[in-house]
């Protein structure tokens, strides 16, 4: 079994080296921005993401999810430091909402993830593409340098998006306008049918190349044009180590000044809110992870749940920010061609090797590439033949799709998420309303089905078909399809016989009891049920 795995992950290793760095690329200003927008330490938010990539890569039962600090919790993050005084107490709270996310997983609550409508999932994919567009707008034009909170959709970040993504248009540097929009226009090349025929070309992933040039492009211009190039506020800006044992250095290990936050009660309030919050921004992350996949691979959920219980313990144990599956990093990974783990364990070997050593060299990437890349993600998450796509699929499904775009958009990734989910369920209950119960007329005669499990939601359904019904008639009541009837149902039902005679309507009822646990009152049977015969 093991050989056999290994065969898998070696067959794939030209897809997934080069969509791991694109990742790490993509991750690692993100990691320091979702720190700063949090008020914690930069290097935690390394950590946070050195811990995704490295060890909850290999514990996830999915192959492309990639982990590390969310956008999501910066605002849950930034208060709880200062409500618990200290990082620390932050830490001590994250790994306990570790240790909640493990018991979660082994309680199985990860089937909540399927409860998501298809609508909304694919609405939270096309609402984040927007998002994406939005923010990555003003460092592809270069008018700001500060990544933080790049990756978040919450209600305190919507409007100063909208009024960055404008004033973008108006101030920018020219340097990395130009390197965006040559970034953007190869890896649209690098996308088309022609050049993924090519076998040579397919080793090389585009965003790599969009990098690359972004680099050359500022060292030429640096050199000859010094107004065209890009200054050293829109460079990646990593902390850089003098040798490799300062990594360990920046390290926060415990010590006994953690067993004086166990009795604060507000750490197991933010331990709590941090696991929830952390839970769900995972199984919605995965499962529009699993929508992207190509291979339609389903990962399991209550495993995830374990290993992003893991990871934050790990996490807060070496000072690192709480984690989630990420959706944006996920997507940058299948949009890079990632097809196994190995993909985000090697954006985690990146991480590493870039604090430890490579730091000088990355402090050279304009950050206009990276936003070049986001944008063609966000794009692809949001293409407008999504939106034809729902629209043809008729109102049921459509207005789920947009309501969710546009929630998310208004408000945060879990509001929106839940707006959507209350008009997918409205949705639903709307289908199972006229579907569960049909009346059709054959000269006087009747016949009312049960077309399936029918329960209070049909009640008002069921009393307008029998007052349809008019005097002289004869009637059959078919229940042999629904394999439960509600007492709200079958009391309705009850009374319907009860009260027949009266009107001179003869009813025969088929398969209509034993499916309830109220005790049938032979009186109001008027002819035999046929089940019992």
């Amino acid at each position: 079994m093991i050989h056999k795995h290994t065969q898998y992950y070696f067959r794939h290793l030209k897809d997934d080296i080069p969509a791991g760095i694109v990742v790490f690329l993509v991750a690692l200003p993100l990691c320091l921005g979702i720190a700063l927008a949090s008020g914690a330490p930069l290097f935690s938010g390394l950590i946070g993401g050195l811990v995704g990539g490295l060890v909850v890569s290999w514990l996830s039962g999915s192959q492309l999810a990639v982990s590390g600090p969310a956008a999501g919790l910066t605002v849950i993050v930034f208060s709880a430091i200062e409500t618990l005084g200290s990082f620390q107490g932050l830490l001590v709270a994250c790994i306990l909402a570790g240790i909640l996310q493990l018991a979660l997983g082994y309680l199985r609550a990860g089937i909540i993830g399927a409860f998501f409508p298809s609508a909304v999932i694919e609405g939270m994919l096309a609402a984040i593409g927007l998002i994406l567009i939005i923010k990555q707008i003003p460092h592809a034009t270069g008018y700001h340098s500060s990544y933080e909170g790049d990756e978040s959709y919450m209600k305190e970040t919507a409007e100063s998006s909208l009024i960055e993504f404008f004033n973008a248009f108006g101030g920018f540097s020219p340097g990395s306008v130009v390197i965006s929009v040559v970034a953007v226009l190869l890896l649209i090349l690098w996308s088309t049918p022609w050049f993924k025929q090519k076998k040579w070309l397919k080793l090389i992933p585009g965003p790599l190349v969009a990098v690359i040039w972004g680099v050359g492009y500022n060292t030429i211009a640096r050199q000859f044009a010094s107004d065209w190039a890009v200054s050293s506020e829109h460079l990646v800006s990593l902390p850089v180590s003098e040798k490799a044992g300062d990594f360990f250095n920046n390290l926060v290990l415990p010590n006994a000044g953690y067993l004086d936050h166990l009795g604060n009660p507000a750490v197991y309030t933010v331990a709590i809110t941090i696991a929830i919050i952390a839970s769900l921004e995972t199984l919605l992350s995965l499962e529009a992870t699993d929508k992207l996949d190509p291979l339609k691979r389903l990962a399991p959920t209550n495993r995830e749940l374990k290993a992003q219980g893991v990871g934050n313990i790990i996490s807060g144990l070496l000072g690192g920010l709480p984690i989630t599956a990420v959706i944006v990093r996920s997507a940058a990974n299948i949009n890079a061609g990632g097809q196994t783990r190995i993909a985000c364990f090697t954006h985690g070997v990146c991480l590493l090797l870039s604090v430890m050593f490579l730091a000088h060299y990355l402090n050279t990437i304009p950050l206009a590439c990276l936003a070049a890349i986001l944008l063609h993600t966000g794009y692809k998450l949001a293409n407008p033949r999504l939106f034809k796509t729902f629209y043809q699929k008729g109102m049921s499904q459509f207005l789920p799709f947009v309501i969710t775009v546009t929630a998310i958009l208004v408000t945060d990734l879990l509001k929106g998420m839940a707006i959507g989910m209350v008009i997918g369920l409205f949705f639903v209950i709307k289908a199972n309303y006229h579907a569960a119960i049909t009346l059709t007329q054959d000269g006087s005669h009747y016949l009312l089905s049960l077309n399936k499990d029918a329960s209070f939601l049909n009640k008002a359904l069921l009393r307008k078909f029998i007052l349809k019904i008019p005097e002289q008639s004869t009637v059959t009541i078919d229940a042999s399809k629904a394999n439960f009837i509600d007492h709200d149902i079958l009391e309705t039902i009850e009374g319907f016989l009860a009260t027949a005679s009266d009107d001179n309507i003869i009813i025969e009822t088929i398969a209509l009891h034993g499916k309830e646990k109220i005790k049938k009152h032979e009186a109001m049977v008027i002819l035999n049920d046929r089940s019992e015969a």
